[in-house]
């Protein structure tokens, strides 16, 4: 079959390897319908990660499973699944309290599971997955073309948004300020719009992000950054600032921006993949503000946001900007490498 290896930094390439094969009863073979490239494929590829040998790269997908072990029950060939950024076995103490990314038995997707055996990227023709009764969740049917693109996102990047809604305590009514303006910061839009925010203010320079960041629900952009940005917010939002702030970036200049916009009492919720960030404890100390973050169980929401994206009441895949055949995967990295696209999808 043919992979997506990320061989060095900016060195992706589409490579022959060898077809996954089960290995466990409880293995499943799923073929690839849709994936896509992730903010956070982006860290290795620049080499902010180390890359120190030739990565299987992918953990975004969705497809039809071809094959089942003999312990797979949940999930049968030709069923359409939808397949989080990371298996779980959906039963261990930590799933049962919907920390799934922390799964006694569970891993990421492009490296060896605990047996030892490989298991696939998610930008690849085929995939083995590990736990497939407790990783895979099944569409109520199988999808149109058009339909497939929204699917796809709850694989990582919309509950990833909705992650940092959770964290922070979005409830109805309250104000909200999104910073970052990529797939999960819009992601996030169109989370706190869903839990019934009341006013929400997307902070974002690019005028492509910023409709799509309208159209996902935000009643505000605010194009600055750093402490003048953050001076905005405050100043729309009854001159003190967010109920609840989104942080969807992972730097240090993006989490200081969303300390500086959250209200004295407020919450911040980050899902950013932190890179070099500092947190000002006794600022949070003296003006009540709360944080909470992390890697997001995509797992635990998928029963909860799947009924309203396959009813086509949200269209979360409206963050998909860039659309590419797996060949073409380079071009797909390189356009988000260099901000000529939101988000890339990569159709097979």
């Amino acid at each position: 079959m043919r992979a997506t290896v990320l061989h060095a930094p900016r060195d992706i390439r589409l490579d022959d390897v060898a077809d996954p094969e089960l290995h466990v009863d409880t293995d499943a073979i799923v073929r690839v319908v849709a994936a896509c490239v992730c903010g956070s494929d982006l860290w290795p590829y620049r080499g902010i990660n180390d890359v120190k040998e030739p990565l299987h790269i992918g953990h975004e997908f969705v497809g039809v499973v071809e094959q089942v072990g003999s312990a797979v029950s949940t999930v049968q060939p030709g069923d359409f699944v939808i397949s989080p950024f990371t298996y779980s076995d959906n039963t261990c103490a930590l799933c049962e309290r919907g920390v799934h990314t922390s799964c006694r038995n569970g891993g990421f997707w492009g490296a060896p599971d605990r047996a030892g055996h490989r298991v696939d990227g998610g930008q690849g023709e085929l995939v083995r997955v590990p736990l497939a009764d407790g990783t895979l969740v099944a569409t109520p049917g199988e999808p149109d073309a058009a339909l497939v693109p929204h699917l796809l996102t709850l694989s990582d990047v919309f509950p990833t948004g909705h992650h940092a809604a959770v964290l922070a305590g979005v409830t109805a009514g309250s104000t909200v300020a999104v910073v970052g303006d990529g797939a999960v910061g819009l992601s996030a839009v169109l989370a706190a719009k869903r839990i019934g925010a009341g006013r929400i203010v997307a902070m974002s320079r690019h005028e492509d992000r910023q409709r799509v960041a309208t159209s996902f629900g935000a009643d505000e952009i605010v194009s600055t950054r750093g402490k003048e940005g953050a001076k905005e917010v405050r100043e729309m939002l009854d001159g003190i600032g967010a109920d609840f702030v989104l942080e969807c970036v992972g730097t240090n200049d993006s989490f200081a921006q969303a300390m500086q916009c959250a209200r004295p009492g407020g919450r911040v919720g980050f899902v950013g993949v932190p890179h070099g960030v500092e947190v000002d404890v006794p600022g949070m100390f003296y003006r009540n503000i709360g944080i909470a973050g992390g890697v997001a169980p995509v797992r635990a929401y998928l029963e909860e946001l799947l009924p309203d994206v396959w009813s086509g009441a949200l269209t979360p895949g409206d963050v998909f900007d860039l659309s590419l055949p797996l060949d073409q995967v380079a071009e797909g990295y390189r356009a988000m490498d260099e901000r000529r696209a939101i988000k890339t999808l990569l159709t097979l």
